[in-house]
Formats: structure tokens, C-alpha cells, sequence
């Protein structure tokens, strides 16, 4: 198995690499040591694994996890929840209220995700397990957790990124648990001196104007820390904060052209792609970076999300 022992990102939070698509630092599974062990994000089911492994290396049983919180229900987040939950007997899910149907009866996530991935579904994913909805709790916005003496976590529905979708505030760390909805960090470049953010828009519920909502609400928090699904913690929020919303606007201006162009996502994507490079080489990056290979990914399905965004609103036009 690859080395995974898991990263210790402060005196409580430690961070489980999850090697989602075979990749190192792509996918990470947070574990909060506090009273009632608790876990963020699951990544999809190859990936369980890995939790496991790591949270033995870290000395803590299965049946010590009190409970498991995904930030949202994609399958590279919250795939592989029905597959740990078997395994952690003692654990209750924490999932948003628009996510608790499609986790009980994952038929819908299923057949979404073979639409995209195809063949590679089984590979990737395989398998998703349902999850009884009495192991389930329900957290709207603004409602909190108490896992430790001092440590109320809070919740925020921050869709933008997907409608079932919220973010956990940590008061002890003042961090928050952000998934994708203020972005994708880029750790394979801090050797390299540059922390590096872009949004994550993929389809279909992707929306602009509630995820630069979520940017400006975060950046209003004075947060110390934010931990992304994608990948590890940064403490510096207002510049990744500043990062993403300068790049939501760069992505909403070019695929608005690309659009009056009558050009497809795979357009969008290579325009994206050529920004990204020219920027990252101003700050020394060589145009052969490995993280590149991800970058070129992340920008092909957040062009699909933004045509999606931008049919939909032109389809919705015409119906008025």
C-alpha cells in the first residue's frame, strides 16, 4: 500500500491522503481528535482503505468514530461513507438536508456518475453503498455539533458548488471545512513556493453568484485556517479567498465569449488552461509541472459546469 501516514496539520486536525484516482494529495479525509472522534470527508470507496490505515496509524480503533461529515454528496467526497460506516459501528453521518435521500437510495448518484465516468465507474467508485437513514443526521444552516468540551462545530449552507452542499466551522482552530465551494488547492506547488486556488464549478448545480456569496461570507469570518476537500489546509484565507473569486470572474468572462461563440466546454477549457499556465509561469512555474495533469482535469469539468450554468440561464430566458 502507498505510504499514507497521515499529515498532523495542527495540535487536534489531522489530514488522510486518499490517493482519489490513484493520485497523491488530490483527496483528503480530515480526522478531528476531540472527544467524539470525528471525521470529515470520506472520499469515494477505493479510498476507504486508506481512512482505515491512517487512522490506525494514528492509534484510533473503527469503533472509536463517533461521527463521520461530508460536505456534500459527490461521489470523490462522500462515495465511500457507505462503506465506512459498515465498518465504523459506533459512527452517525452528518450529511445536508438535500443530500440524506441520495446517500439511502443511491441509485440517482450512481447512474450520474456512470454518465461521466463511464468505464471508469467501477474503478473510480465501485462500491456505493446505501446508508440507513437512522445512522443519519441532518444539519441545516446555522446549526452546530458538540464533539468536545470546547469544540461546538457549526454548519453553513454554502451551495454554489452543489445545492447539498454546507461548510463546518471549527471553533478551536477558527477554521472552516470548506469542500469545494470556495475551491481546489493546488499543494503539489508549495514546494515550489506558490499556493495556488481555483474554483471548482463543476455541473450541474454549479452557480456563481451563491459561490461568490460563500467566498464573501468566509472572507467577512476572519477565519485562521480553511481545510479544502481538494487538498489540505492553507493559513492564509484572504489570499486564497482573493485567488478564487479573481478566478470566477476570469472563468464567468471567458466562457460568456466562448458561449457568444457558439464553442463547447472543451473550447472554454483550453482558454482556461492557457490563463492558468501564463499565470503560473510568471511565478516560475514550468509549463511541464506535474500538477498540470490535475489542473487540465479540474478545468475540463468546471467548463462543463459553467456551459451548463450558462444554457440553463439562457434556456430559462426563453422560457419567461
Amino acid at each position: 500500500m502507498t505510504n499514507n501516514y497521515p499529515k498532523k496539520l495542527n495540535e487536534r486536525i489531522y489530514i488522510i491522503d486518499g490517493f482519489d484516482m490513484g493520485e497523491s494529495e488530490r483527496t483528503g479525509t480530515y480526522v478531528i481528535d476531540e472527544l467524539e472522534l470525528t471525521i470529515v470527508e470520506t472520499g469515494p470507496s477505493p479510498s476507504v482503505k486508506y481512512v482505515k490505515s491512517g487512522l490506525e496509524l494514528l492509534g484510533f480503533s473503527l469503533d472509536q468514530v463517533k461521527y463521520i461529515i461530508v460536505t456534500h454528496i459527490h461521489l470523490d467526497h462522500a462515495g465511500g461513507a457507505g462503506l465506512l460506516m459498515e465498518e465504523c459501528p459506533n459512527a452517525q453521518l452528518v450529511v445536508h438536508p438535500k443530500g440524506v435521500r441520495h446517500l439511502a437510495e443511491p441509485t440517482r448518484l450512481i447512474a450520474g456518475a456512470k454518465s461521466v465516468y463511464g468505464t471508469k465507474f467501477e474503478e473510480l467508485f465501485n462500491p456505493i453503498i446505501p446508508i440507513p437513514q437512522e445512522r443519519m443526521i441532518i444539519k441545516n444552516d446555522g446549526e452546530i455539533l458538540k464533539i468536545g468540551d470546547t469544540c461546538i462545530l457549526k454548519f453553513f449552507d454554502t451551495p454554489g458548488h452543489a445545492n447539498h452542499h454546507f461548510s463546518i466551522y471549527d471553533p478551536v482552530s477558527n477554521g472552516m471545512f470548506t469542500g469545494d465551494t470556495v475551491g481546489v488547492r493546488y499543494e503539489q506547488l508549495v514546494s515550489d513556493g506558490v499556493d495556488f486556488f481555483l474554483p471548482s464549478t463543476s455541473p450541474n448545480q454549479f452557480n456563481p453568484v451563491a459561490m461568490q456569496r460563500a467566498i464573501e461570507l468566509f472572507a467577512q469570518m476572519n477565519l485562521q485556517s480553511i481545510y479544502y476537500g481538494h487538498y489540505g489546509m492553507t493559513n492564509s484565507p484572504e489570499e486564497a479567498l482573493s485567488q478564487v473569486s479573481m478566478w470566477l470572474n476570469i472563468f464567468m468572462a471567458e466562457a460568456e465569449t466562448v458561449y457568444e461563440e457558439d464553442k463547447g466546454y472543451e473550447e472554454l477549457a483550453s482558454r482556461l488552461e492557457k490563463l492558468v499556465k501564463r499565470h503560473l509561469g510568471n511565478e516560475g512555474i514550468s509549463e511541464n509541472h506535474e500538477v498540470f495533469r490535475l489542473i487540465q482535469l479540474d478545468l475540463e469539468v468546471s467548463s462543463m459546469g459553467i456551459i451548463d450554468y450558462l444554457t440553463k440561464q439562457d434556456k430559462a430566458k426563453a422560457d419567461y
